[in-house]
């Protein structure tokens, strides 16, 4: 109701049952604390939200380039290619729908995988390429289980986020209905 005032019975002390009316005033509001700069720099990125599938391809897609990209610059080199997991890890875990959480700390092992083919540098056929990718994820076991701990960390800090979320909203009281004006 626009326009419609508020007020209030306040007693007077020492003479029970007498009150005057007094017009109620507003609750004063505190300006909001300025953002940091880096927070809304942040904002501005793009917030896709990923099916697990999405986030699995995604992440598959980003691997292999990056792989590939590695392969042909800088010869395969393993350190860089394992540096570039761990944003694309934590990137899977930013981009998955909050229903699809779990799927990220599964796909990001996948996506390693698949990433690691063009520079493990097998030679010989299906046998020499399968035992270079073998060596590969063995050798590199620690640039895997780095990026699958960022996702997970990542994942369950927004699950926990989001059960406190829907804590508060189910222990918030339910705002009053308005009626229809006739």
């Amino acid at each position: 109701m626009e326009g419609a005032a508020v007020y209030r019975v306040a007693a007077r002390p020492g003479r029970p049952g007498r009150g005057r009316v007094e017009r109620a005033t507003a609750p004063v509001r505190r300006p909001a604390p300025p953002v940091p700069p880096v927070v809304l720099a942040l904002r501005r990125l793009p917030n896709p939200r990923l099916t697990g599938l999405g986030a699995g391809l995604f992440a598959s897609a980003t691997m292999l380039v990056l792989g590939f990209l590695d392969w042909l610059i800088l010869d395969g080199s393993p350190l860089v290619y394992g540096l570039l997991f761990l944003p694309v890890s934590a990137l899977t875990a930013l981009w998955v729908r909050t229903a699809d959480l779990v799927t990220a700390p599964i796909s990001v092992p996948i996506a390693f995988a698949v990433g690691v083919v063009p520079i493990s540098g097998g030679t010989g056929g299906f046998g020499g390429q399968a035992m270079a990718l073998v060596t590969a994820l063995a050798v590199q076991a620690g640039w895997l289980y780095g990026g699958t701990l960022v996702a997970g960390l990542i994942t369950c800090v927004r699950k926990v986020r989001d059960m406190g979320r829907r804590q508060r909203a189910a222990t918030r009281p339910a705002a009053p209905q308005r009626r229809p004006a006739p």
